[in-house]
């Protein structure tokens, strides 16, 4: 049952951020960031770890990206609120940061092999600062970043962080 508030948290800020997510214009002039480069929702992979990637602009500029980690003794979802900003006046290429948060659980057997961690649940912050690449004439966007994170709940650590390389198809 302690589990509920933990998975409430996530559900919450999500609405939350449904409710005060502005439209997106359809005059290119008046965005920025890659609704300007033709995409909207992108699903794909991102790379250490691997993990399953959706990203959906809310404005031109601000996009939620939800992550789901996968491993034979447990998961991790992390979602994250990002801020879009063009890099050096290209169109296909954008800088982000951002924040967001993660719950996780874990067997007892990932425990034996992790003896400093605790097995259960994992609750914390994430940050994240990275590069953000929509091929021209292709329905594929690339990104590198950097995702440190801290666990409040479980094993209270702090992880200097991810680098990921994502691969996503993209939808307008």
């Amino acid at each position: 049952m302690r589990i509920i508030p933990f998975l409430l948290i996530p559900i919450l800020g999500l609405i939350t951020l449904k409710g005060n997510a502005q439209a997106y214009s359809l005059e290119p002039e008046k965005n920025t960031g890659p609704y300007t480069t033709g995409y909207k929702k992108a699903i794909g992979v991102k790379m250490y770890p691997s993990a399953i990637s959706y990203k959906s602009f809310m404005t031109g500029s601000k996009a939620i990206e939800v992550l789901g980690y996968f491993t034979l003794d447990g998961f991790r979802t992390t979602v994250m609120i990002e801020k879009y900003s063009p890099f050096a006046n290209t169109n296909n290429l954008s800088w982000y940061i951002g924040y967001g948060g993660h719950i996780g659980v874990w067997s007892e057997e990932w425990k034996k092999n992790n003896p400093t961690h605790d097995a259960g649940i994992a609750l914390g912050v994430d940050g994240i600062l990275g590069l953000d690449y929509k091929i021209k004439n292709a329905p594929l966007n690339l990104s590198l970043d950097w995702q440190p994170s801290f666990n409040f709940v479980g094993s209270s650590y702090f992880e200097s962080g991810w680098a990921g390389l994502g691969i996503r198809y993209t939808f307008k």
